[in-house]
């Protein structure tokens, strides 16, 4: 296994723990709002916090889920395919990493754009919005980068690094 083959798999692996992390703190916050809620207290901007931890589980996961053969993908199609499978995951693989790219792409520019002008949540918090857009933005970004890294794979060696799911396996037996 190469280095640079183990560095994308322990990046995607990152993106998962810390999708893994926002997931308990949402857990957390919701504990918190509700013992406020209890103790007569108020927890300004929880439900907007909570929010963007689930943005950032949500993003985070992705490049992590789709090596793990948990993304929703094309699997019953693709079976269909026969021998040419492989061009249908090549046709998948290239509109994926062009979406994504491009996604990335404008996740940034919105960032930079939302801290250049001090974009703030309107909730409570008033939280500056290029916080919570960072971590979208790079969600997308490793997304974009487990696509075209699986792409390539698939263009040179005829393999991906998704691990097959119950559906490809049941149809290799």
């Amino acid at each position: 296994m190469t280095a640079i083959r183990r560095a994308l798999d322990a990046l995607y692996l990152t993106g998962g723990v810390i999708a893994a992390c926002f997931t308990v703190a949402i857990l957390a916050l919701i504990v918190l709002q509700m013992l406020a809620r209890w103790t007569g207290q108020v927890f300004p901007g929880a439900p907007d916090y909570a929010g963007y931890c689930m943005a950032g589980a949500s993003f985070f996961a992705f490049a992590y889920a789709l090596n793990s053969g948990t993304h929703i993908r094309v699997s019953l199609a693709l079976n269909a395919m026969g021998r040419f499978r492989r061009w249908g995951e090549t046709f998948c693989f290239a509109i994926g990493a062009l979406t994504t790219t491009f996604l990335a792409r404008y996740a940034i520019k919105v960032t930079i754009e939302s801290h250049k002008f001090n974009d703030v949540s309107q909730g409570q918090d008033a939280t500056p919005l290029w916080i919570p857009q960072t971590l979208m933005a790079v969600g997308a970004v490793l997304l974009a980068i487990a696509f075209w890294d699986n792409l390539i794979r698939l263009l040179v060696t005829g393999e991906t690094n998704i691990r097959e799911d119950l559906v490809d396996q049941s149809h290799a037996e």
